[in-house]
């Protein structure tokens, strides 16, 4: 039977937003995007014009819908998406930004992270939170904006001002002001949200010094939390879904069952696993997070984040100009049989799970007379599979559930060498399903759950199709050494800039 309505997810991303129209079937039936700039004031710092962020947004929304003639009246809900961490400070009356998004991937508070550790305070925030003290996550980012901008702090404790992450930003847009809220999965990432009672945590906000009247209320992943503001795109459509990217793939991706795993191969990598109802303490250095709250009930995941994935790639095309396109790349990587000894850590902005070293820069090495182009993009994708393969090994051991397969999605899940490479890697089947764009997918299911668009879990899951599945094809033994040399080249990456951030003075082991 053929379901009339549609609902309009809308999936905003690190470097570009997108809004996607999905059908009954989870098909994605018309789309938009617009990328917009990434701003890089100092080194290791990394910034967008929120702004920009909502204009990019709202555009989207507006030309998804026109392609496809679409009234309000066709929409059933709209579901939010967003990169997650990212923070953004504004105020309550006029609803400008006090000062640029401060970006995930920006490492400025790796100091006071150090400074935090070396006080001893890490184990109480892993404890509570799941996470790190790590500059990735958003307490510390609302800190430095509070301490370095001025009279922010005075305006905050008056309530004057309102913080978010990026969902947060775009509901409160959507809106006209009226809702400030963030769900349960986003909230899991700020420091600030105690894992285990769902809500913000009066401890926590003490130790990093924020005023609670900053706080958005946390909600539901799935549930209608307000309705989009006249004149704007889907005026009057309920806003029914909220989740951090990563979450809203593992729901896209229909991992609802414990030991169920994604990757999600976009700027970054980032793996998750369903581990269910009780939260898995990471004995590996991975992240313990909220995978969503649907209907009261909390669902947790063990989650691996690689900082630098697909951004690797756009590197290469942009910086050093070795290809013109990703279709390029991946023909260069596909022409030679293996990398030719060469190893590429992408630690452009430190390394992310399991190793949690802000320090760690870029590193190349195993470059021989011989060392051609396609060997570079072969070892940028052999790099971004190395990298997840290291956090598939953290989680098996951590969950005590072995991976049966592993779903992937993301932009760079278009390149075959580097799904055939990651299941040689891992020795288990690679699915690439038919709809990739599971991010924006799974924004679609948790709104459409919401409103009754779909019945339950099984009527999601009865959508997800794969498109081809990667075997692994490699002998163990070559494996095991290509494992062991990439070890080695992280070894000489690891702890390059020293903490003072004097670039002059090289830790040398």
């Amino acid at each position: 039977m053929s379901h009339p309505r549609h609902i309009l997810a809308l999936d905003q991303g690190t470097t570009s937003s997108r809004a996607i129209v999905f059908d009954h079937a989870g098909a994605p039936v018309a789309s938009a995007q617009k990328e917009f700039r990434q701003h890089y004031p100092q080194p290791g710092w990394v910034e967008h014009d929120p702004l920009e962020i909502w204009s990019s947004q709202r555009d989207t929304a507006a030309e998804a819908l026109a392609k496809v003639g679409l009234s309000v009246a066709d929409i059933a809900a709209v579901g939010v998406t967003n990169q997650r961490e990212t923070t953004v400070v504004w105020d309550r009356a006029t609803g400008r930004p006090v000062c640029p998004a401060i970006v995930w991937q920006d490492r400025r508070t790796a100091d006071y992270c150090a400074q935090l550790k070396r006080d001893g305070i890490e184990p109480l925030v892993a404890a509570k939170t799941g996470l790190r003290l790590d500059p990735y996550f958003s307490g510390t980012k609302l800190r430095w904006i509070l301490d370095h901008i001025p009279g922010v702090r005075t305006r905050a404790e008056l309530g004057q001002l309102a913080f978010g992450t990026v969902d947060s930003w775009i509901v409160w847009q959507l809106t006209g002001g009226k809702v400030h809220v963030t769900d349960a999965s986003n909230a899991s990432r700020t420091l600030l949200c105690n894992l285990h009672t769902g809500n913000w945590d009066d401890e926590l906000l003490a130790l990093f010094g924020i005023p609670r009247a900053l706080l958005p209320e946390i909600k539901s992943s799935s549930g209608i939390v307000g309705h989009i503001a006249s004149g704007l795109p889907a005026a009057g459509a309920p806003i029914a879904g909220l989740a951090g990217d990563q979450q809203a793939a593992l729901f896209g991706q229909a991992c609802f069952t414990p030991g169920m795993a994604k990757n999600t191969y976009g700027t970054g990598c980032f793996l998750l696993m369903n581990t269910g109802a009780k939260p898995v303490v990471s004995q590996n250095n991975l992240l313990t997070t909220i995978a969503w709250r649907i209907d009261g009930k909390t669902e947790y995941a063990l989650e691996g984040s690689v900082f630098i994935g697909g951004a690797v790639i756009q590197w290469l095309r942009d910086e050093l100009r070795l290809v013109r396109d990703v279709a390029e790349l991946d023909a260069l990587a596909a022409s030679v049989p293996d990398a030719g000894g060469l190893f590429l850590v992408p630690a452009f902005a430190g390394l992310g799970a399991p190793h949690w070293d802000p320090y760690a820069r870029g590193t190349l090495v195993g470059i021989t007379r011989g060392t051609n182009r396609a060997h570079f993009c072969r070892a940028a994708l052999e790099a971004i599979a190395f990298q997840s393969a290291d956090l598939i090994a953290c989680m098996e051991k951590d969950s005590g559930l072995p991976l049966r397969e592993l779903r992937v999605d993301g932009g760079a899940s278009r390149s075959r060498p580097l799904l055939q490479f990651q299941a040689d890697l891992l020795g288990t089947s690679v699915i690439r399903p038919k709809c990739i764009e599971t991010t924006a997918l799974g924004a679609a299911y948790l709104a459409g759950l919401a409103v009754g668009y779909w019945k339950d879990r099984a009527d999601i899951a009865r959508h997800w199709t794969a498109d081809t599945t990667f075997e692994p094809a490699a002998a163990r033994a070559g494996i095991a050494a290509l494992r062991q040399n990439w070890n080695r080249a992280l070894d000489r990456a690891k702890n390059w800039e020293s903490p003072a951030h004097d670039s002059t003075t090289r830790v040398t082991q």
